[in-house]
């Protein structure tokens, strides 16, 4: 049956790839935490600690931000990436010991490359393993990897993929993973080996004739504001500044987090 609750059964999904990860990743330890989309510009995810309190009773709860805009325009697999990448800074926050300033330090990449995500910051081999930006790749047969497998295998997909998306062109800078495992292949036209298995049975990266189908469409043209907003996670002190700026909050000590306009 179809479902006519399309919010209940997109964060029904996530929350069930979250318990997933969280059972054979991180041996169930990781606390609930709240997953919202987040349409943040050329990044596919972000971890913000303690970012939502409840009325009732004041309890606070850490958020998972996903990019639905890139679901229909890149591999299965990246999206699962970019959820294990923001439950390692979960994980780090309750049980390790983050950096200040938003930068991945090598705690952080020591746990990403144990569960199978080698972290780099050019999203490919070779780039280097801590930063204030990284991306990482699937290793070929590690932890992260063999569960995706199980996962898919069991028919998890994502069921809502945006009619807009972004250009597959463009990649997200980032905070996000990018990369396949080596040796994987892109789906471009519905042919490939490596781990292609990844992608399945979504056809993200899906050839033209599939989008198609999905009536998927281009963005239209937007209004491109040469001034960004920036704000803080901690005490939610918000400026504006050209984009691509750097800038800290003395009171809480953390880099303002860059929105487009």
């Amino acid at each position: 049956m179809i479902s006519t609750k399309p919010t209940e059964e997109t964060y029904t999904e996530l929350q069930q790839a979250y318990d997933f990860y969280n059972a054979r990743l991180f041996d169930g330890q990781l606390p609930a935490c709240l997953i919202t989309f987040q349409r943040e510009k050329a990044t596919m995810g972000y971890f913000s600690s303690k970012r939502f309190v409840r009325l009732h009773d004041g309890h606070q709860t850490d958020e998972i931000a996903i990019n639905p805009a890139y679901f229909a325009v890149v591999p299965m697999i990246e999206v699962l990436q970019t959820l294990v990448h923001e439950m390692v800074h979960l994980w780090q926050q309750h049980f390790g010991t983050p950096s200040r300033a938003c930068y991945n330090n090598r705690e952080w990449a020591d746990k990403m490359e144990h569960l199978g995500l080698m972290p780099s910051e050019t999203g490919q081999p070779g780039g280097k393993r801590t930063g204030q930006k990284m991306g990482d790749y699937a290793i070929a047969g590690g932890r992260f990897e063999c569960a995706t497998r199980g996962l898919l295998a069991g028919g998890f997909a994502i069921s809502w993929l945006d009619r807009f998306p972004a250009q597959a062109s463009v990649r997200p800078n980032f905070e996000a993973p990018i990369s396949v495992a080596a040796g994987a292949a892109p789906v471009t036209g519905g042919e490939g080996g490596g781990t292609l298995a990844l992608v399945a049975p979504n056809a993200y990266a899906a050839p033209a004739a599939i989008q198609s189908n999905l009536g998927l469409a281009s963005r239209p043209n937007a209004n491109r504001s040469n001034r960004h907003k920036y704000t803080c996670s901690g005490c939610f002190l918000a400026l504006w500044g050209k984009p691509g700026i750097h800038v800290k909050c003395v009171d809480c000590d953390i880099l303002l987090m860059e929105h487009a306009a």
